[in-house]
């Protein structure tokens, strides 16, 4: 999925409050709650919804739905739960059924999506995906998602927070296209949980068919399957994480069972969104609203290779949404006035928004868009947009306080993501 590769991204999310590696509970709570749209009696449960309850999970609204920002218990807590993730031999699980799960159908079904995103949909083999980005008219990015060609038809995967967004901007321009297209939303029919971690795919294998081969199963690889005898499952190779791991689809009525499978394995831990979000940002992955926005180009998104390479097809044909704003005549990249990057060094965590000035404390040259304690560095990590490069001194305005901090190099921590043997 993203890295280049990287990840099934895709839970529309938000930052968590920690301070001194201990998350803040009422602060990860009000967080949280910006993806709510209504009222708590408004709230979709999951399948899940009941057994995350009985495992300790502190539930919250998250994009329309009740999920648990961390779970209570002896493994249980950002910190310990972000730490058991990175841990060698060890899983962690996390319910992301709030996602969007589409099929698209039809002869022209290749030809539209690549109309609407701005990757190479047509050179993806059966049981490849990719991680792409949905493009306004102005080019900018209205969603990241995971695309996978599963041969009769196309998977895709779109974040909750935006996926109803999406279906509408797809609607118009389906309207438009007059091609041989359908879009099939999965609703609640299917729930999708991601298993990740050092210890995913052993964890995994005891749910897949005997003769499954996950040795030669690639990074943003995936194929349907049975799941612990289930018809009508999907298992992809990505994660969100910067480990190796997966996302595994089931119907709804099956979630419950696999979930608790899963959970019979010691190395498995029930993980929530506050560890999810952290995990991210160390591995440098976006997250949708923060990160990456409407008003947001894949070249200022530091996203330029989802297009392909200098000379690549998408990039010299130009023919997706907005691509005139991105690309030159020629498939150059248009230069850009502001780029996605790391920032270390600080002695606080600096949120959303936080200004970010010159070496100087004077000129204020950009803003914060994600930051939080990173646990497995134990020091304050962010991203943010500015002009300068790598390696560039600045100062960001913490709480009122300058504090010194680099642009540096992302992902903070070495990607993990697996590879198949030579």
């Amino acid at each position: 999925c993203i890295n280049k590769t990287m990840s099934c991204s895709l839970a529309a999310r938000s930052g968590v409050a920690a301070v001194a590696g201990i998350a803040s509970r009422s602060t990860s709570r009000r967080l949280f709650a910006r993806g709510l749209a209504g009222d708590a009696s408004d709230l979709v449960p999951t399948s899940l919804n009941q057994l995350h309850k009985e495992l300790g999970g502190d539930m919250v609204p998250f994009a329309g739905y009740e999920l648990p920002v961390l779970y209570k218990g002896e493994n249980g807590g950002v910190m310990k739960e972000h730490l058991w993730c990175r841990a060698d031999g060890k899983a962690s699980m996390f319910d992301v059924s709030h996602m969007g799960q589409i099929r698209w159908h039809g002869a022209d079904r290749v030809a539209f999506l690549e109309k609407i995103v701005v990757g190479d949909i047509a050179g993806l083999a059966e049981g490849s995906g990719c991680l792409s980005l949905i493009t306004n008219e102005k080019g900018g990015i209205i969603d990241d998602t995971v695309i996978t060609n599963a041969g009769d038809h196309i998977y895709m995967v779109v974040n909750g927070a935006t996926k109803f967004g999406d279906m509408k901007h797809f609607e118009e321009q389906m309207a438009e296209f007059g091609g041989d297209v359908t879009m099939e939303y999965l609703e609640e029919s299917m729930q999708l949980l991601a298993i990740q971690g050092p210890g995913a795919a052993e964890a995994i294998k005891t749910l897949l068919p005997a003769d499954f081969d996950l040795v030669n199963m690639a990074f943003m690889t995936g194929t349907s399957t049975t799941l612990d005898g289930i018809e009508g499952c999907r298992i992809t190779r990505c994660g969100y994480t910067g480990e190796d791991g997966f996302e595994i689809a089931m119907p709804s009525e099956h979630a419950v069972s696999i979930a608790s499978k899963l959970l019979e394995d010691p190395s498995v831990n029930p993980t929530g969104l506050g560890a999810r979000d952290s995990l991210r940002l160390e591995a440098g992955l976006c997250l949708y609203g923060n990160d990456l926005n409407g008003d947001t180009t894949p070249v200022e998104g530091a996203l330029a290779w989802t297009m392909g390479g200098k000379g690549s097809r998408r990039r010299k044909e130009r023919n997706f949404l907005g691509a005139e704003h991105i690309l030159t005549e020629d498939g150059k990249l248009k230069k850009a006035s502001r780029k996605r990057v790391g920032i270390k060094g600080m002695k606080a965590p600096a949120r959303e928004h936080t200004e970010i000035y010159d070496a100087t404390g004077e000129k204020l040259i950009g803003e914060v868009s994600s930051g939080t304690y990173a646990p497995s560095l134990k020091a304050p990590i962010a991203m943010g947009y500015v002009a300068t490069p790598v390696g560039t001194e600045v100062m960001l305005n913490i709480r009122g306080k300058m504090q010194k901090a680099e642009i540096v190099k992302m992902p903070f921590v070495e990607a993990r993501y697996y590879r198949v043997p030579e």
